[in-house]
This record gives C-alpha cells, structure tokens and sequence, in this order.
C-alpha cells in the first residue's frame, strides 16, 4: 500500500505514520519535554498534523530535523544502555 505525504508549504503533516514503528515504545509527553521543551498537547497536535486551533499544522523543516535528531540521540541512549547489561 502507498504512503501519502501531504505537505503544505513544506510542512510534514504524516509525522505519526513516519514514526509507527516506535510509537507505543516512546513516552512523548517526555520525548516532548526533554527535545522540543514543549508541552504533551503541543507536541501531539504537530504529530496529528493538526494545529492549536484545529486547522492544518504539521512539523516545519527545523522541527523536523529536531525530531529526527531527537530520534537518533534517543536510539543511541537505548544502545549506551543495553550495552551495559
């Protein structure tokens, strides 16, 4: 099946699909906290493409990166972790 990527001035707004893989492994009220020092509801409205106000939203390019960057510090803390076992 095909994967749409609806964009709006080079906003992401598929974020949550992008990230189906690990979305009931991550705390994103944390994930949320600690990258983005933004709130739960911020943070799950940009994830649902949605703004505050309940029009289009979505991540723009510098959150984007941000979130990939966030994925990948958090990816290498899960190995620093499992290597100490």
């Amino acid at each position: 099946m095909e994967t749409v990527v609806l964009k709006k001035s080079g906003v992401i707004t598929d974020m949550k699909s992008r990230v189906k893989d690990v979305m009931m492994a991550i705390s994103w009220r944390d994930f949320a906290n600690t990258y983005f020092h933004k709130s739960s509801s911020w943070f799950y409205h940009k994830m649902d493409g949605i703004d505050g106000n309940g029009g289009t939203g979505g991540f723009n390019a510098e959150e984007a990166e941000l979130m990939r960057g966030a994925l990948i510090d958090l990816s290498e803390r899960i190995r620093r972790a499992a290597e100490e076992i």
